[in-house]
């Protein structure tokens, strides 16, 4: 864990050099590729030592698929050779560590370049294997039209701005940064005359990258004094369970969930900023004018704490890896959609039993809160007391349902995850199988979406 904050701030400390020194208008495309490289497999080595092989080996089986194998297929054979890999180290880890020591280990930045490497061959298979109207507006707009060159290659999948933490970034974006034309697409999109400007901005983003410090700072404070005295695991212990009553365990459960955050806040926060530090993560700008650095950003905390449904929460939470479960899976699933994502990210993260019970809990949770939104916000909506209300009440639901889902993530082992559940009374499973017998099923079948998505193709191609 030292090393792992060492090198994330020396990454930091490269990324503002490199944004100074190698700037696209003093160094090529081709020098920033090889020091963005360099930089990451010395980080990768220093980190992790002579485990960061796994790394370079499963980079380089990709590269010999990605160049040999058929365009029909490549995504295929990607996705099985690198989540077969992942999963192979996964299950070595059980042999090493024991349940409840999460030590940081390679198996994190293998889980970002798994993401890479799984991106990168979907949107090759999109851009040279299918037609333009197969395609989603968004698959349209990432598609990647030829392969890459093994420096490009390498430098994508390896670069030392999110080789220890990420996030997964999509191959078009990373290229047009270091090619620097990555702020200025964002601008051209923008119609600055109208705003008073003779041309176009040059941003900085030592502001965001500032305040996104800060926040790092906080989480890493609340995690060294809140997250020591709240551990998980005290919500099985046998004197907690027989001397505190139901609600109240519900509340405890609540506050050690929030007790787990910080490291999470810390450590994609300060990723982040290493990226924008960079001057990598420009997403455009909002409707006050002001500039945003959140392209890649992995959380939004506010509308996380406040989140009033199911759904809002997961997509505010790791956002870069709900996007690439979106790309790789869920957007390309023939049937079950949900349920198949929800299965790829338990294998992904690993193979502690804990994240199946989280994941597969997710998958009902889900689907019961769905229904109920579809079947009753509507009813909710006004007058404005009453949506209040509404809000403060799905709040509330929601936060407790996450923390019930979750619980098992941290807690990782089956013993003390049914028992926390029996403790619960398996409230949340009761209540979601309940909810999906006895109201109507009206969500939103993946070939309607599908035929959406096409329909808006269509309608922005002619337009």
């Amino acid at each position: 864990q030292i090393n792992f904050v060492a090198c994330q701030l020396f990454a930091l400390l490269a990324a503002f050099w490199f944004r100074i020194y190698l700037s696209p208008s003093h160094a090529s495309s081709a020098v920033r590729h090889a020091f963005a490289t360099l930089f990451g497999i010395y980080f990768a080595v220093f980190c992790f030592g002579w485990y960061s092989i796994h790394l370079f080996v499963l980079v380089m089986m990709n590269y010999g698929i990605m160049n040999m194998a058929s365009i029909p297929n490549i995504h295929r054979y990607s996705f099985v050779v690198a989540m077969g890999y992942l999963t192979l180290c996964h299950i070595s880890r059980i042999y090493i560590f024991h349940y409840g020591i999460l030590t940081t280990d390679f198996s994190g930045p293998l889980m970002i370049i798994t993401q890479k490497i799984t991106t990168l061959a979907c949107q090759l298979h999109d851009g040279i294997g299918r037609q333009a109207e197969e395609l989603t507006a968004e698959q349209n707009r990432l598609a990647v039209k030829s392969r890459p060159s093994l420096l490009e290659y390498l430098s994508y999948l390896l670069n030392f701005m999110s080789i220890i933490a990420g996030p997964c970034s999509n191959y078009k974006d990373y290229i047009a940064f270091i090619e620097g034309r990555h702020v200025h697409m964002k601008l051209l999109e923008v119609n600055w005359k109208q705003k008073g400007y003779d041309r176009l901005p040059d941003p900085s983003p030592t502001g965001a990258v500032m305040y996104k410090l800060c926040i790092t700072l906080v989480s890493l404070i609340l995690f060294l004094t809140l997250t020591k005295n709240f551990p998980m695991a005290y919500i099985v212990d046998n004197e907690f369970l027989d001397k505190t009553p139901f609600l109240s365990r519900l509340g405890y459960l609540y506050v050690v969930t929030q007790a787990a955050k910080p490291k999470y806040y810390f450590a994609w926060t300060l990723a982040d900023a290493v990226n924008n530090a960079a001057g990598y993560g420009f997403s455009g700008v909002d409707e006050k004018g002001t500039f945003r650095w959140d392209l890649l950003s992995n959380l939004n905390i506010w509308n996380i704490e406040t989140a009033t449904s199911f759904k809002m929460y997961i997509e505010n939470w790791n956002i870069q890896t709900a996007a690439w479960l979106k790309r790789v899976c869920y957007d390309r699933a023939p049937w079950y959609p949900t349920a198949l994502t929800f299965i790829l990210s338990a294998l992904w993260h690993g193979i502690y039993p804990g994240y199946y019970f989280t994941f597969l809990t997710g998958i009902l949770i889900t689907l019961a809160a769905r229904a109920i939104r579809n079947n009753c916000r509507h009813y909710f909506l006004s007058p404005v007391p009453l949506k209040i209300a509404y809000d403060v009440v799905t709040w509330a639901v929601t936060q407790l349902a996450v923390c019930y889902t979750v619980a098992p993530f941290v807690m990782l082992a089956v013993e003390p995850t049914i028992k926390f559940y029996k403790s619960v009374y398996f409230h949340m499973h009761i209540l979601s199988i309940l909810v999906l017998l006895l109201l109507p099923a009206r969500p939103q079948t993946h070939s309607v979406r599908r035929a959406q998505n096409q329909a808006m193709l269509n309608s922005i191609k002619n337009k």
